[in-house]
This record gives C-alpha cells, structure tokens and sequence, in this order.
C-alpha cells in the first residue's frame, strides 16, 4: 500500500476540489436561478451524481491517508493504525460490480472504433413524435427531420440511446441492442460509450482515484456538447453551431470529432481496466486468504 503523508493527499484533495468547482460552477449558478440546459445539464440529471459527489476525493483503493480521521465516518472506509483506506468490506460488496465494468470496458476496448453512425441516435429519439425531448424547435423543421432519418441507415449500438428511440425508429436500426448483452455490442468510436466512462468511474468510487473520475467527467462534457450540435436542435441561441450531419460535410465534421474523441478516451479506458483488475487481484486474494 502506498501511503501518502497529510500535507500530500491534503493538497491532492485542495486542487481537486478546485479543479471541479470551476467545472461545475455553471450549473450551479443556473440551479440558483432556476434556469434549466439542453445540452450541460444531462451531464447531472441522466447521470444522476451530483456536484458535491464529484467533488469530495478518493484517493483510490491501495492508498492510505495518515492524520486522515475524518475518513473514518466515511462509508467504504476503514482507519488501521491511523492511516484511512478503503475496507476491505467495500471490496467484498462491489466485486460483482467491478467484475462487470472490467468485463464491458475490455470488451469494448476489443473491438475497431465505428464512426459512421453521424450521431443519428438523436435524430431517431425524435423521429415521428409529437414532442421533442427538449423544449427547443428543430432546425429543419418536423418534416425535414423524418426526411433525414429515413434516408440513413441507422447503427446504433448503445442500448442507453437505442432505448429512447421512438417506436416508429427501433425497427430502422440495424443493431439490437439489449440491456444485459452491453459487452456484446458496445464499440470505442460510440460517443455514448465514451460518455459512459463518467458513469463508470464514479460508479466504482471510492475505489478508483477521484482525479480518474474528473478526467472522464472532463471527457463526457466535451463529447456532450458535440453528441447535441450534431442532434436535430436548433441551439443556436445558447451559441452551438451545428453539426450539419444530414450534408456530407458536417459527416466529415462528426467522424473526424468521434475519431479525435475515441483517442482520448482510450487511455481512459485503460486506467479504469487497470484499476478494476487492481480491485478484482486484491478481493480474490482476500476471499482466498
């Protein structure tokens, strides 16, 4: 176990800290006056952790905290000799959860990036529907965007997208995919995929490092705000210029940006592998010792 001395982890918790006020401060402000966001707010409804739990530190399982009392009122932790770490108990209780996300993210990191999808998973959440899923008008109109739907071929193969197409889209996409078959469909180009990484991370706290944990937050921000200005929306008014993926430009435009973000989401992937395999080598020992 690496222990980490109090003026160390009291300064990697400080800057952290820092790091995710800046990141968050936004949509607090707009939380204060009530004011709702297409596009940043998906990023604490759909994914459900809040500001202040992305904030808090975790220096991951394999670190201890000396002087770090405070730790030991802390769920999942355990001070022995007066250093805080992560409990061994924690370890028992999320092994089936941690099995489970090395299964998906090695699975998914098995397989070729696809980017020619051109982000049509939004316009298909939207197709044929009375109501949109957000109160902003479409850019080509209801018509116009059937037209573009139905002159795609659709491959979606994140099953937390497929499954808000509407009725009238489902049967247009190529792929299946279901909730308990994840490992089996989802690939590295996949922006939702990549998004997810967020989900993933904080999910597994505080047994994955809280810097990990920003870092894929940083990521599914920025894959956010492409995932909506290559949607159907008209978001010009909150200054998002669009993606015209229904021209063969803004598809050259999309590809190009999933590329760039399938890279970077890439060494991500592989610290959250790492750290699981860390998990998983560590419970296995303990359940055999």
């Amino acid at each position: 176990m690496e222990i980490l001395d109090e003026r160390t982890w009291r300064a990697r918790a400080d800057a952290h800290a820092a790091r995710v006020d800046a990141l968050v401060a936004d949509h607090l402000q707009r939380r204060r006056d009530g004011v709702t966001h297409p596009v940043h707010d998906f990023l604490f409804t759909y994914y459900a952790h809040k500001p202040s739990q992305l904030r808090r530190w975790h220096p991951g399982f394999g670190v201890g905290l000396e002087h770090a009392h405070e730790y030991a009122d802390r769920r999942g932790y355990e001070v022995v000799d007066g250093v805080a770490r992560v409990s061994h108990d924690l370890l028992a209780e999320r092994r089936d959860l941690v099995a489970g996300t090395h299964a998906l993210l090695v699975a998914t990191a098995s397989r070729r990036p696809h980017t020619g999808c051109f982000g049509m998973h939004e316009w298909a959440m939207v197709y044929r529907a009375d109501e949109t899923r957000h109160p902003v008008p479409l850019r080509l109109g209801r018509e116009g965007t059937d037209r573009v739907v139905e002159s795609h071929r659709i491959r979606c193969s994140h099953f937390d997208a497929y499954r808000f197409f509407t009725p009238a889209a489902r049967d247009r996409n190529t792929l299946r995919p279901g909730p308990g078959d994840r490992p089996a469909f989802e690939q590295p180009g996949c922006l939702h995929a990549n998004m997810d990484l967020y989900k993933h991370a904080f999910r597994l706290s505080p047994l994955v490092p809280s810097e990990l944990v920003a870092d894929c937050f940083e990521l599914a921000r920025d894959i956010r705000v492409l995932d909506m200005r290559a949607a159907p929306y008209d978001l010009s008014d909150l200054g998002f210029e669009p993606v015209r993926v229904e021209t063969a430009e803004g598809k050259r435009a999309y590809a190009a940006a999933q590329t760039a973000f399938a890279e970077r989401a890439a060494p991500l992937r592989a610290r959250l592998v790492e750290a699981c395999e860390t998990v998983l080598a560590a419970s296995g020992a303990a359940l055999a010792g």
